[in-house]
């Protein structure tokens, strides 16, 4: 223990905390150490607490902000293969969030006790955690209850919580575990009461054993739907958008699409920008491209296209333009640019899904209205620079039969909260259409396709992932991976996939627990103030 209060002791626990977190995280990561890995941190601010006058009033944050900036180092480092700024501005920025919380939760502890200060941690993370989900600097890549992407087997009851019941599972047993150390081997008298040792078992194998039970016996309603999924491993940086012709980049869809495509094919799904060029939307069911893939679609019996391409809309009427429209240089008007999900059938019928959830810095500049201006420092990736239009209600397509599909593009996938509202328009299936070749042979592409299966133990939908380059794959509802394609190889599959119209929890009700927890917040600062004044 007296090793532990010099700064640097405080350092290395915070180290240690970050490196914890890094070694528990997907894709090839051992979560279960998400359960211990905030108690070196959390055995850090209590030795500070205790003498703070000795370390200084910042060195906590310092401390803090160590651990956390180690933390998304080491897990999105990979970011840089797209944008050295890029990767930068998201680890600077997120450790920062995360550490001012963590800050907070200290202020709090400090001023109302033990009681009150680490029920208040978790408010705020959790508070923290919905925000950030919601905002024009979103990146929700590290929000812990991710963390169990790889181990679904723990946590088939996400369709109740969603991920905001895995960050509060982690943080209440860290902290559970930090009081039953520190009473025990540091002798501190306020963390020897209760029976805290009984209550973490309870909390942490209750929601295992239904969940290995549920895993084991959850049995799928027979409702198949036969797909065809195409990764036509096209190069982003030197093919998709310049090097190789969009005409070429569409010879190789169908080329694939007709190696595995039978009578008996419901769908065909092809990736995130298959399309690059920038169709007009008013064109789109007589443009070229278009127009062969209808005439892919005459040659079987039922087939249907959902695809990827860069799109854009003209307004007629300047003052009906978005917060993100752009001028033409060389004509009157405005217009905007998408990056657009196409849902195409052989009757013609085209239904189109604008990407909503954009990466901030790539596909946006944040808060547009303020900043239209600096759209110019947008980065360049997706093959369309400065701010894309979104819409504000996601679109479900539907067939003939009125089976409804999610179309879910890229970064679209991390956020629960988000695909809940294609569920509650009864998507029965879910197609994630996206591009992960941007980072290499990274953690990167495996991290996200993992977070894909969050999204079908949450919502309990069957989904079909189509990768530009990454590895695309089927996914069932109890999150297993099938018939995974390798990274940087052209490939086609097909598979018999289930539509499923049940409505979880979750997909009812979204983040509730963030909402609760922004309500937990602003009740704990209230009561702060108050306390302060009396």
């Amino acid at each position: 223990m007296q090793v532990l209060r010099t700064r640097s002791g405080i350092l290395t626990a915070s180290l240690l905390s970050g490196l914890l977190l890094s070694i528990a995280w997907p894709a090839g990561g051992f979560a279960p150490l998400l359960f211990v890995a905030l108690i070196p941190i959390l055995l850090a601010e209590d030795v500070f607490s205790r003498n703070p006058e000795v370390y200084g009033k910042r060195f906590l944050f310092f401390a803090a902000y160590f651990s956390f900036l180690t933390f998304n180092i080491l897990t999105t480092w990979w970011v840089k293969y797209a944008s050295l700024f890029g990767a930068i501005a998201a680890i600077v920025c997120n450790a920062l969030f995360m550490a001012l919380i963590f800050i907070a939760f200290h202020k709090v502890k400090r001023k109302l006790g033990i009681g009150y200060g680490y029920f208040s941690l978790i408010v705020f993370w959790v508070a923290f955690e919905h925000v950030h989900m919601d905002w024009d600097l979103s990146w929700p890549w590290l929000t812990f209850g991710n963390g169990f992407a790889s181990w679904v087997q723990l946590i088939q009851w996400y369709e109740f919580t969603g991920v905001l019941g895995g960050t509060i599972w982690i943080f209440v047993i860290n902290i559970l575990l930090y009081q039953i150390l520190a009473g025990r081997l540091f002798d501190i008298e306020e963390y020897k009461r209760g029976k805290k040792l009984l209550l973490v078992a309870i909390i942490l194998l209750v929601p295992i054993t239904y969940s290995v039970i549920r895993y084991h016996t959850y049995e799928e309603k027979i409702d198949p739907v036969n797909i065809a999924v195409i990764q036509p491993n096209v190069d982003p940086y030197n093919e998709k958008f310049s090097g190789m012709s969009s005409q070429q980049q569409l010879d190789r869809i169908l080329e694939l699409a007709k190696s595995v495509c039978t009578d008996s094919t419901d769908y065909v799904v092809a990736p995130e920008t298959a399309l690059p060029d920038g169709i007009w939307e008013e064109e789109i069911g007589r443009h070229p491209q278009t127009v062969m893939l209808k005439d892919f679609l005459n040659k079987y019996s039922n087939l249907k296209w959902v695809i990827g391409l860069a799109s854009n809309r003209f307004y007629e009427d300047s003052t009906q333009r978005s917060a993100t429209a752009r001028k033409f240089t060389d004509s009157p008007g405005y217009y905007d640019s998408f990056n657009t999900a196409l849902f195409l059938d052989k009757s013609g019928n085209t239904q189109i899904h604008h990407k909503s959830k954009l990466v901030p810095g790539v596909e946006k500049m944040p808060f547009p209205a303020i900043f239209k201006h600096l759209d110019a420092f947008a980065i360049d990736l997706g093959g369309m620079s400065g701010s894309l239009g979104v819409q504000e209600v996601p679109t479900v397509f539907k067939d003939e039969n009125g089976l409804g599909i999610a179309p879910v593009v890229c970064y679209e996938s991390i956020y629960g909260d988000y695909l809940a509202k294609y569920i509650r328009q009864n998507a029965s299936l879910i197609f994630i259409i996206t591009n992960d070749g941007w980072w290499s042979d990274t953690p990167g592409y495996r991290q996200h396709l993992q977070y894909a299966r969050l999204r079908a133990i949450e919502s309990r939908r069957s989904i079909a992932r189509s990768a530009n380059t990454g590895i695309s794959c089927f996914i069932n509802q109890r999150g297993d991976i099938l018939q995974a394609t390798s990274w940087w190889q052209k490939d086609a599959i097909a598979a018999t996939i289930n539509a499923n119209s049940e409505i979880t929890l979750h997909s009812r009700t979204g983040d509730v627990l963030g909402i609760i927890a922004i309500c937990g917040t602003i009740g704990m600062v209230i009561f702060m103030f108050v306390s302060k004044r009396k």
